[in-house]
């Protein structure tokens, strides 16, 4: 699929819900386009003395219901219309959660893994010097997202202080915590999922013992593998960027973290009943749960069918695309939209932000059970507009947060109130 057609994919959710709404034609012009896509081009000086630029991306698709609020990704395939979609996605996400804020996304096209740390640091804070007049505590709240981390979201605060003059922490979030991160934000993206199949799990028919599949063993999908194997499931195939490994017997979850902190858990094939396996084949391991962790379109209409699992849990943003979830439908799979299964990470973001601006700073504790009370909420919000409106889950959750979205932008004035 190629990239510039994302955003016109992704709008077909909004169309699908609306079909369930009765809206007034203000909510879908406002949510149809991006408020503000911003472009420059960053450059820094390589540690050989040589000066190179990276285009870079930020975009605050909607701010409606709060400042916007949305990772920083630094990968070699960003596009603007990619940034724009993961924009709307969070629009909808923060809406979902019930959050008091809008969607952005920002992004800077580079394989950060060819930078030096030193070169990396000056990028980063590259970025907030292009982007300062676009970023605030009160305007536009980035994170970390694919290949950016908190130590990249402490420079990048760190600059923001410097150009505006004092501490601000609360205009980034995913930060260290020794630099006003919040407690549980590591592994929150994770831990929200598994909270939403915790409480799900009757309805959904599964249960202890149950078999699952993992794609992309990165930091959502290594922390969903220690929650669901402490709670008894067993791992039985798992892929990163070198390939995948199979084993019906399950594989231990610390061999896995041991394998893949030393490259890849591809490393673990040809012992122990773990085969390898090509990284397209992983959707048809059969299995009770798939997880896919990675990147966009991992399971589109040409591997669709070959699903064995019966429900999957959308750990990454936009996995399955719209013809897949037709056919997944067919086959009767349950799928756990994105913008509720993986919305724990916006969620504890939102309370890091909230821990910044009042100086006050929660326990783990409190911070899992907010996060768990929340995800229950919305999920059984979304359960039971699903049942009752005879919907997916992904239209029931996105018939939810635009139900929310339409009441903050008819609050503004409709064109039923402008001309009665």
């Amino acid at each position: 699929m190629q990239a510039a057609s994302m955003l016109d994919q992704a709008l077909t959710r909004l169309d699908e819900a609306a079909r369930h709404l009765d809206l007034d034609a203000d909510v879908l012009e406002k949510l149809k386009y991006p408020r503000e896509t911003t472009k420059v081009r960053l450059m820094i000086r390589m540690d050989d003395g040589s000066r190179k630029s990276f285009m870079a991306w930020r975009c605050r698709y909607d701010d409606t219901r709060g400042p916007t609020k949305g990772g920083i990704r630094f990968h070699p395939d960003s596009t603007m219309e990619e940034v724009e979609t993961l924009a709307f996605w969070m629009t909808f996400k923060c809406a979902v959660m019930n959050l008091p804020y809008g969607g952005g996304k920002g992004a800077v096209q580079v394989d950060p893994r060819t930078l030096s740390k030193a070169e990396l640091e000056r990028l980063s804070r590259a970025y907030v010097q292009a982007f300062s007049k676009i970023i605030g505590p009160d305007r536009d709240i980035p994170a970390p997202d694919v290949y950016t981390n908190s130590m990249i979201m402490g420079w990048m605060a760190d600059e923001y202080a410097s150009i505006v003059g004092e501490a601000t922490p609360a205009v980034i979030t995913g930060k260290p915590i020794a630099l006003g991160g919040s407690l549980g934000r590591d592994d929150a993206t994770a831990r929200g999922g598994y909270y939403l199949v915790q409480h799900l799990a009757r309805a959904l028919g599964l249960e202890p013992g149950a078999r699952v599949v993992i794609q992309g063993f990165g930091n959502a999908g290594q922390h969903i593998a220690r929650l669901l194997a402490a709670d008894g499931y067993t791992i039985v195939a798992v892929s990163d960027s070198k390939g995948a490994i199979h084993s019906p017997a399950g594989i231990d979850v610390d061999r896995l973290m041991a394998a893949k902190g030393q490259g890849s858990v591809t490393s673990l094939a040809g012992a122990d009943g773990i085969s390898s396996l090509g990284a397209e084949d992983l959707v048809s391991v059969d299995c009770e749960l798939f997880i896919p962790a990675a990147l966009e379109d991992m399971i589109h209409e040409r591997n669709a069918g070959s699903v064995k699992a019966r429900v999957i849990l959308e750990l990454a943003n936009g996995p399955i695309t719209p013809e897949a979830d037709d056919i997944l439908a067919t086959k009767n799979v349950v799928v756990l939209p994105d913008i509720l299964a993986n919305a724990g990470g916006v969620t504890v973001s939102y309370f890091e932000w909230v821990q910044n601006r009042q100086g006050y700073y929660w326990p783990v504790d409190d911070v899992h059970a907010r996060l768990k009370s929340t995800m229950e909420r919305e999920g059984d919000a979304i359960w039971a507009l699903a049942r009752e409106k005879g919907i997916t889950l992904r239209s029931a959750a996105y018939v939810h947060a635009l139900s929310r979205l339409a009441g903050a932008i008819e609050a503004h004035g409709t064109q039923q109130f402008f001309t009665s």
